[in-house]
């Protein structure tokens, strides 16, 4: 089965047209040649970029070299007023900083602490479902976002999305998803670091509103991490680590910057990978009963039964290769290179893409195909040690990666085992890549009650 994939560019684009659709959409910008490309070049004014399919290559980038290809300040420059100095962002000797204080938040047995909060938002997703399941269609993408945003607030705080705090940020990020494209126009430009970044007011609004709340949260957890009544949650993880080499843990304006990085990579990530993984799901009635089966018989509350629900992460992973929620990374060269005969200047971008990694037609055999059988035969994974880079790779693989391992086949395996997903005719959804891979006009779906 074969499920949507946007079109790709038809031949050539002038410079402000492309620049014009790839702020709107950076998949159908581009062309069909990426998907079976081992590398390609691109020159528009301003900027060269290479884009790097061969897994020789993005490996040496992400993995074996990665302090000559930094993330590139340009493409940091949309994101900024949300994440300030956030470790999504930074590089250099801040960024090993930043993960020195982190990292031993997330380590595999922190996950099994994390494990009861992501299970009380599971449940409270498969309550709301339910509730709406035999009426009219559901749109499951703002669902995920609410559901994903759950997850983060109750791991990170011990509090439900219904906390006053939690629901204003809520708000205020999906205000800001809808005024900031995923590129912003200095991108584009070589302008200098002092000098201001095109932002529309709305933009400056909702991320201004956003970090203060976030900093309202940190500060009553600073109260109470001094008075002995915190939680032993991630919040108070990371705010009373100190960093191994100075011996400074982050204080309160740093605190702000991860935070609205968690949820920004945690929340909004997360739902994309679930409301796609639901909508391939609602193609295939068997997988879906299969998928129940797994779930009426394997799924218990407790860290064990996450191990036992092997075709929901196959399907997850599934969903993650099809619909990886980041499509592209960009690197900038730090030093002269050479990549198949061409040479990289200092400066020049390299891209990363996760999208067309994971449908390359030289790695994956069908890779249009939705396949979740593909992840048990070896084939499927000598694939995926080339093509499947969700989380990106290397040093910078994405902190949460395991948190959201956990977190999606579990959801997914408690929304199968209670409800019936069915597409709704008319309504195929289209993949755009905005903040992360979402549909056009979002993920809508039938949900009728399996009992």
């Amino acid at each position: 089965m074969v499920p949507p994939k946007p079109p790709s560019r038809q031949g050539r684009f002038a410079f402000f047209r492309y620049l014009r659709n790839f702020r709107r959409d950076i998949l159908s910008a581009n062309p069909e040649r990426l998907y079976r490309a081992k590398m390609a070049e691109f020159r528009i004014p301003f900027l060269h970029t290479f884009l790097v399919n061969e897994p020789v290559l993005w490996k040496r980038v992400l993995t074996e070299a990665p302090g000559d290809f930094p993330k590139s300040p340009r493409m940091a420059a949309g994101l900024e007023p949300l994440l300030g100095q956030g470790v999504f962002l930074t590089n250099g000797a801040l960024w090993q900083r930043q993960r020195r204080i982190i990292d031993p938040a997330f380590e595999g047995g922190r996950l099994r602490d994390t494990f009861p909060a992501i299970w009380a938002a599971g449940e409270a997703t498969v309550a709301r479902l339910r509730a709406r399941a035999g009426g009219a269609p559901v749109e499951v993408e703002a669902e995920m976002s609410h559901s994903t945003a759950d997850v983060i607030f109750r791991t990170l705080f011990s509090v439900p999305i219904e906390d006053r705090t939690a629901s204003a940020v809520f708000g205020a990020f999906r205000a800001y998803q809808g005024t900031q494209p995923l590129i912003n126009l200095a991108a584009f430009l070589p302008l200098p670091r002092w000098m201001p970044r095109f932002h529309r007011r709305a933009t400056l609004r909702a991320a201004r509103r956003i970090r203060g709340l976030i900093g309202d949260l940190v500060a009553a957890r600073r109260r109470a991490i001094a008075e002995g009544r915190a939680p032993d949650d991630l919040a108070t993880k990371i705010m009373t680590m100190a960093d191994p080499l100075d011996g400074r843990p982050f204080d309160d304006a740093e605190m702000v910057d991860q935070v609205a990085v968690f949820f920004l990579a945690g929340h909004e990530t997360s739902a994309s990978a679930l409301g796609w993984a639901l909508y391939l799901l609602a193609l295939d009635p068997d997988l879906q009963d299969r998928l129940a089966e797994e779930a009426a018989s394997e799924l218990t509350p407790d860290f064990g039964s996450v191990s036992r629900l092997r075709l929901a992460r196959d399907v997850f992973r599934e969903a993650l290769r099809l619909y990886p929620p980041v499509p592209m990374m960009v690197r900038e060269a730090a030093c002269p290179a050479e990549f198949r005969g061409r040479r990289v200047e200092t400066g020049a971008q390299v891209v990363v893409s996760p999208w067309h990694l994971g449908r390359h037609q030289a790695i994956w055999e069908d890779p249009d195909a939705f396949c979740p059988a593909r992840w048990q035969t070896p084939e499927g994974r000598a694939s995926a040690r080339d093509g499947f880079i969700p989380f990106s790779a290397g040093p910078r693989v994405c902190t949460g990666a395991g948190l959201a391992m956990v977190e999606g086949p579990l959801i997914l395996a408690m929304i199968a085992r209670d409800l019936r997903l069915a597409p709704v005719e008319g309504r195929v959804p289209v993949p755009q890549a905005q903040l992360t891979v979402r549909a056009a006009e979002g993920i809508w779906l039938h949900l009728t009650p399996r009992s």
